[in-house]
């Protein structure tokens, strides 16, 4: 059994991370670290984990034997490297850092010390998402020529009620937006998945922006993928999407349009089917995203030495990289907002 630490105790280590861990039968979840000492004492007794550390070193010679880095995008490069130093295998939550070059020395790092370097996309692991990529290996819609990949949700909102019960801006969402926007934070997991139920490399891509809130990101984005088979991608992600109403509402859906049939996935509806001049068939529908696939996964890397289903840090470059210029030519591009002219 690896015993594995945790770096990083947020919202996403606690809903996502931690509980697959706890319960898996091939990791032993060893150590925590987080540099808020209340917090990360609060999750090392929730979650039932022997060792609450507050410092980078303590937590590298616990006597973990793998990390899973749930910190935030900005100090990455210096957990890894840690991580490096004392022959940590990791697991690292997407962004993999702040840009590029941040990004190739986390991998570099990881190469020059000889240890396996994967990035938590998750969504890869879910039923749907497994179901999507063997129907498409199989043919069982022809050759697939156009993906729609859609996620227009508000990111939890825009505002948030404070301690004293006043409304506040909900600093979670403004973060995101803040490391890039929905395209580099959410929608690299719709681009990822593209290329690896295409087995097809984006060779081209261009991207349109729009801006319901007032951030130097967009945050609702359409970002267009040209596949080396010939196939097209449309991405379409919003943090935007009812993101100052009182009742709340979303859209996820994937579709797959091919030359003798369609597969089309709703969370919200529970509909997963695939269609073609055979009929239709109705699919088992999952949610989409699954962590503790992706921790099987990351036990038989562990062991094997291959990645199987894992995304590698280099995958994960070149798909943030796809994001990021992507969210960069929407800024550079934006049209600007007239202004009233003033009375005479």
């Amino acid at each position: 059994m690896h015993k594995i630490g945790v770096m990083g105790c947020g919202v996403v280590a606690e809903y996502g991370h931690l509980p697959p861990l706890r319960d898996s039968k091939r990791f032993a979840l060893h150590a925590l670290m987080d540099p808020d000492a209340d917090r990360v004492a609060d999750y090392a007794q929730r979650f039932g984990v022997p060792h609450a550390l507050t410092t980078p070193e303590s937590f590298y010679t616990s006597g973990i034997t793998a990390a899973s880095i749930c910190s935030p995008a900005p100090v990455h490069l210096a957990n890894v490297r840690g991580c490096a130093a004392h022959k940590l295998p990791v697991l690292c939550e997407k962004p993999l850092a702040m840009d590029a070059d941040e990004a190739q020395q986390i991998i570099d790092t990881m190469r020059d010390a000889d240890l396996p370097l994967y990035v938590g996309f998750c969504y890869r692991f879910s039923g749907c998402a497994q179901t999507i990529r063997k129907l498409v290996q199989d043919g069982a819609i022809g050759d697939v020529r156009s993906l729609r990949l859609t996620y227009n949700w508000d990111c939890h909102g825009k505002y948030e009620q404070g301690p004293d019960g006043e409304w506040q801006v909900y600093q979670r969402r403004a973060d995101r937006m803040l490391e890039g926007g929905p395209m580099v934070d959410c929608g690299v997991h719709q681009v990822d998945l593209a290329q690896w139920w295409l087995g097809s490399p984006v060779v081209r891509h261009h991207a349109h922006g729009a801006w319901v809130d007032e951030f130097d990101a967009p945050d609702h984005m359409w970002l267009h993928l040209d596949h080396d088979n010939g196939a097209h991608t449309c991405v379409e992600i919003s943090y935007s999407y009812g993101h100052t109403t009182k009742k709340k509402y979303n859209e996820f859906v994937y579709e797959l349009i091919g030359t003798d049939g369609v597969i089309r996935y709703e969370r919200n509806t529970d509909l997963f089917e695939l269609r073609t001049h055979q009929g239709t068939e109705s699919l088992k529908h999952t949610g989409e995203k699954d962590f503790a696939r992706m921790y099987d996964a990351f036990a038989d890397a562990l062991d094997s030495g291959k990645p199987g289903d894992l995304c590698t840090g280099e995958e994960a470059q070149r798909v943030t990289d796809i994001a990021r210029t992507a969210t960069e030519q929407c800024i550079r591009d934006r049209v600007a907002k007239p202004t009233a002219p003033r009375p005479a």
